[in-house]
């Protein structure tokens, strides 16, 4: 189980502290096991941001800036909420029936910050009505090439058996942050790098909601769904070698913040009886990542970083990247499920391509740097 540098009691009181990181969540609902960098690390513009990141950069020592979501921003959000509300709700129930059925009553879920963390809730919500259990529910960081949060994990670890913990997040796209995952989590003994994820289109998980590729509405906006908490960061001038990675708490968009208004939603289509023997929907043979990487392929793009695929990851992508163009499934053409992916693409003027998708309902393409 370890211990940090100083000895197990200071660890435990340093953690402790550590754990106070600030957010519009209601403390029952989620311990964030983040360092409060609120004010130490000046936000970046995205298009800065995206050349620094390929250029060498890592994303992690960086913050983007997080702005009062546009009226653009909110019809998105709203349209894909009444969209998916019903099908997420749907998703939650068979994930938190599986966890169940999977892990027993002894079971801590451990959030992925931050898109783990709004999900990790739900589920939480969902087997405390259903199976009367209130599950501890923490929230780590892991960040792709850096790995997972040591301190981290040694706090879980100092307070419950290894086989408890179970790590969540919203959705899988390609699996890289699973690769990470499964590469870290070998460091702990009796730690299962299995996830429980809403949607798994990328078909690498048997812990999920749905195998389709359905839209998580929160995906549409950053911390005025999540908390009002940022992306996690790590940069060894600001996080020392007992913090926890940090996060940034936006308390000035409070007035803006969408939250609870997100878990009230979608806690309004829980349906509480038993579905989780109704099954993950349609499982496509094959992994995501290959079809990734013939993308890649036919489109000429080196790096497989740029190319995000799913409805979630897509409409990141116009939110939030540099796109350079949108494919969308043949069979999706002119449906109104992804109408918002569209109208996004062409306010931005950014070229739709439709292409026969197997695992996808459509996939954003990011602006290679030197197009950029």
């Amino acid at each position: 189980m370890g211990s940090f540098e100083n000895g197990g009691n200071q660890s435990l009181v340093r953690a402790k502290r550590q754990s106070h990181m600030r957010s519009s969540y209601r403390d029952e609902d989620v311990t964030l096991l983040l360092k409060d960098i609120t004010g130490l690390v000046k936000p970046q513009p995205t298009q800065e941001r995206e050349r620094l990141i390929q250029s060498g950069k890592h994303y992690s020592e960086m913050l983007p800036i997080e702005y009062v979501p546009t009226q653009k921003y909110m019809e998105v959000y709203r349209e894909a909420l009444e969209k998916y509300a019903g099908p997420t709700a749907r998703a939650v129930g068979i994930l938190s029936d599986r966890i169940i059925q999977a892990r027993g009553q002894d079971v801590v879920i451990v959030s992925l910050a931050r898109a783990g963390i709004p999900i990790g809730i739900l589920v939480k919500h969902f087997i405390r009505r259903k199976y009367q259990l209130d599950v501890p529910h923490y929230a780590i960081s892991i960040i792709k090439g850096r790995g997972i949060d040591d301190n981290a994990m040694k706090y879980l670890l100092e307070r419950y058996e290894p086989k408890q913990l179970l790590f969540l997040d919203g959705w899988i796209g390609k699996g890289a942050i699973l690769d990470e995952l499964r590469k870290d989590i070998a460091a702990y003994d009796g730690v299962s790098a299995d996830i429980a994820v809403v949607a798994d289109p990328a078909n690498v998980t048997e812990l999920c909601g749905t195998h389709d590729d359905i839209l998580i509405p929160s995906s549409c906006l950053n911390c005025t769904v999540s908390g009002l908490v940022s992306r996690t960061f790590l940069r060894d001038d600001i996080i020392g070698t007992r913090d926890f990675h940090g996060a940034v708490y936006y308390g000035e968009l409070a007035d803006s913040d969408l939250s609870y208004e997100f878990i009230d939603a979608i806690e309004r289509h829980f349906v509480i009886d038993s579905i989780a023997a109704e099954g993950c929907g349609n499982r496509i043979s094959g992994y995501g990542i290959d079809e990734v990487r013939e993308i890649a392929a036919k489109y000429d793009i080196d790096d497989i970083n740029l190319v995000k695929p799913g409805i979630g990851e897509t409409t990141r992508v116009l939110l939030r990247r540099v796109p350079s163009m949108v494919l969308i499934d043949e069979k999706y053409r002119d449906d109104p499920e992804l109408s918002h992916i569209v109208r996004l693409a062409e306010e931005k003027n950014v070229p739709i391509e439709y292409h026969t998708l197997k695992h996808y309902k459509c996939c954003g393409i990011i602006r290679k740097l030197a197009e950029a």
